[in-house]
C-alpha cells in the first residue's frame, strides 16, 4: 500500500492536472467549442485515472485494517457522496460552493504554513541569540579558568621567590571577583532568553492597562469617594508649580476648532439630551412617590439644573483663578499663560468636590420658594440626578469655549428659538407657565431646545398651595395635630408676609 502511495505522489497526477486546468483557462477564449469539449474530457479523463488510484487505495486501506477496517467512515463519508445525486449537478453542494471550500481550504493551509514557518523562524533567532550568549558564557569561563590559572601561577610564584606583596594578591583577589560577578550577570542576561515568553505576555497585559486608563481619562470619571477632599484639592492646587510644566500642543486649546474642544463638547450635548429622555424621568417617577403635583415636579427638576449650573461656574470660577494664580509663578515660553491654564484643566478635569456642590445644590432648592415637598421629605431623594447634573454642569464649564444653559424666568414671553411647548401646552398662549428642561446654549448660539409650558394667566405668583392652607388657617385650626406637626421653621424661612415685610424697614431704622 506505501509503495502505491509512493508512485502515485511521484508520477505528479494532480500537478499535471491543475496545468492542463490552467492552460485550458488561457486559450478558453481563443479555442474552439470542439477544442473546448475535447480539452475537457482529456481532464475527466486525467481525473478518473486519478479515482481509479485513489479507490484502489482505499481499499487496500480497509484490508489493512480486517474484514470491518473503515466501515464506519465509508459509511459516513463515501457512500453518501455515490447516492444518486453524485453524478449529478443539483446536489446539496454546487460548483461553486466546491470550488469556495477548496479555496478556502487551501487560504488556511496557506495561512497555516506561513505561521508555521514564523514560529519556525522565531525559534530559530532565539536559538541563534541563545547559541552567541552560551559562546558569550563559555568565553568568560575560559577567560575565569586563565585567570585562576594565573592567579595560582602567581601564588606559587610569591611563594617561591616570595616578590609579591600584600597588597598585589588582594588586586589579584578583587578582579577575580569582579570577573565573577560578570560572569553572573551574563549568566543573568542568558536566562532572560528563556522568560521571552513571560517579558511578551507582560508587555501585552502593559499595553492593555494603558489603553484602559486612557478611555478612562476618555469619559472623565467622577471622583470614586464621599470623603471631603477640598484639602486634597488644595494641596495639589498648592504643589502645582513644583510638578507641573506646561508643554505647548500643535494646536492652541483655547481653538474652537481644537480636537479636545469637540469631541468632548459632543459627547456632553450627547449626556445632555439623555439626562432629558432617561435621567428626568426617573427622577419625576421617584419625585411622584412623595407629590402628586406634575407640575411642582416639573418645576423641581428645573431648578436642580439651574442650581447645578450656578453651582458648577461659581465652584469653576474659583478653580480656575486658583490654577492661573498658581501657574504665573512658573509659566514661560511662546504659549500664553490662558492657554497653560486651559490645557492644565483640560487635563485634570476630575479635580473638583463631587459631593460638597451637590450639598450646595440641594442647599438651593431648600431656599427656592417656588418649589416644595411634603414637611417629612427632602431634597436629597432626587440626589442621584443632582449628582449628574453637576458633573455634566462642572464639565461643560470647564470647556475652553463652555456650554451652558439660558436664563429662564417664569410669566415671560415664549421663544420658539429657545423652547418647544409640552404635549399640554395652550399653543395660543403667549406666557411661559414654567419651564421643564433648559436650553442649551453655547454664547448666543443656542444647541439643543428646552422645554416649557405655555399656559394664559401666567404669573410671576409662587405655586406653593401647599402653604396656603396653614396660613390661612384659624386660631383653632393652628392647635390640630396637623398644624403643630409642621415646623415653624420651615415656615420662618419662605418670604415673610406682607405685615412683615412692612414693618421690616421700622425695625431696621430702630436697631440701627
Amino acid at each position: 500500500m506505501a509503495e502505491s502511495l509512493r508512485r502515485l505522489v511521484n508520477i505528479e497526477t494532480f500537478s499535471v492536472l491543475q496545468e492542463k486546468l490552467e492552460k485550458w483557462q488561457s486559450d478558453y477564449y481563443v479555442n474552439t467549442c470542439d477544442q473546448n469539449t475535447a480539452r475537457c474530457c482529456e481532464i475527466i479523463e486525467l481525473n478518473a485515472k486519478v479515482q481509479g488510484q485513489l479507490f484502489k487505495l482505499l481499499s487496500l486501506c480497509a484490508q489493512e485494517g480486517g474484514m470491518y477496517g473503515g466501515a464506519n467512515i465509508i459509511k459516513s463519508r463515501l457512500l453518501p457522496w455515490l447516492g444518486q445525486n453524485f453524478f449529478t449537478s443539483g446536489g446539496a453542494v454546487t460548483a461553486d460552493t466546491s470550488l469556495s471550500v477548496l479555496a478556502e481550504a487551501a487560504a488556511k493551509d496557506r495561512e497555516l504554513s506561513d505561521l508555521q514557518e514564523m514560529y519556525e523562524k522565531s525559534l530559530d533567532d532565539l536559538d541563534i541569540e541563545l547559541q552567541s550568549a552560551r559562546n558569550e558564557n563559555q568565553d568568560l569561563k575560559d577567560e575565569l579558568q586563565e585567570t585562576k590559572l594565573e592567579l595560582d601561577r602567581s601564588v606559587r610564584a610569591s611563594s617561591s621567590d616570595k616578590m609579591f606583596t600584600e597588597l598585589e594578591v588582594n588586586d589579584l583577589k578583587r578582579k577575580l571577583a569582579s570577573a565573577e560577578d560578570e560572569v553572573r550577570t551574563l549568566r543573568t542576561k542568558s536566562g532572560l532568553l528563556a522568560e521571552y515568553q513571560t517579558e511578551v505576555r507582560r508587555l501585552r497585559d502593559d499595553i492593555a492597562l494603558l489603553s484602559a486608563r486612557r478611555d478612562v481619562l476618555l469619559r472623565t470619571p467622577e471622583l470614586s469617594s464621599y470623603e471631603p477632599v477640598r484639602s486634597k484639592l488644595e494641596d495639589k492646587l498648592s504643589d502645582l508649580s513644583l510638578y507641573y510644566r506646561y508643554i505647548p500642543g500643535p494646536t492652541s486649546p483655547l481653538s474652537i476648532d481644537d480636537t479636545l474642544q469637540r469631541i468632548r463638547q459632543q459627547n456632553l450635548i450627547a449626556r445632555f439630551n439623555d439626562m432629558f429622555a432617561q435621567d428626568r424621568l426617573s427622577t419625576m417617577d421617584t419625585l411622584r412617590r412623595y407629590s402628586d403635583d406634575h407640575e411642582n415636579n416639573q418645576r423641581i427638576i428645573f431648578a436642580c439644573m439651574q442650581e447645578a449650573f450656578n453651582t458648577a461656574k461659581v465652584e469653576f470660577r474659583s478653580f480656575k483663578m486658583k490654577t492661573r494664580a498658581n501657574l504665573a509663578k512658573t509659566h514661560y515660553g511662546p504659549d500664553t499663560l490662558e492657554e497653560a491654564v486651559q490645557d492644565y484643566i483640560n487635563r485634570n478635569i476630575d479635580l473638583y468636590d463631587l459631593p460638597g456642590m451637590v450639598s450646595d445644590v440641594i442647599r438651593g432648592l431648600n431656599r427656592n420658594p417656588k418649589i416644595f415637598l411634603p414637611p417629612d421629605t427632602s431634597y436629597a431623594v432626587c440626589q442621584p440626578f443632582i449628582r449628574e447634573a453637576v458633573k455634566l454642569a462642572w464639565q461643560m464649564s470647564a470647556l475652553a469655549h463652555p456650554l451652558d444653559i439660558a436664563v429662564a424666568t417664569d410669566a415671560e414671553l415664549f421663544d420658539d428659538t429657545k423652547y418647544r411647548r409640552s404635549y399640554d401646552s395652550e399653543y395660543t398662549a403667549p406666557l411661559v407657565n414654567h419651564h421643564i428642561w433648559p436650553c442649551l446654549v453655547q454664547g448666543v448660539r443656542v444647541l439643543v431646545k428646552g422645554e416649557a409650558l405655555t399656559k394664559r394667566g401666567a404669573s410671576l405668583g409662587s405655586p406653593r398651595r401647599a402653604r396656603s392652607p396653614a396660613r390661612a388657617a384659624s386660631p383653632v385650626r393652628a392647635l390640630s395635630p396637623i398644624a403643630r406637626s409642621l415646623s415653624p421653621s420651615r415656615f420662618r424661612s419662605r418670604s415673610p408676609s406682607p405685615g412683615q415685610r412692612a414693618r421690616s424697614p421700622a425695625r431696621r431704622a430702630r436697631f440701627t
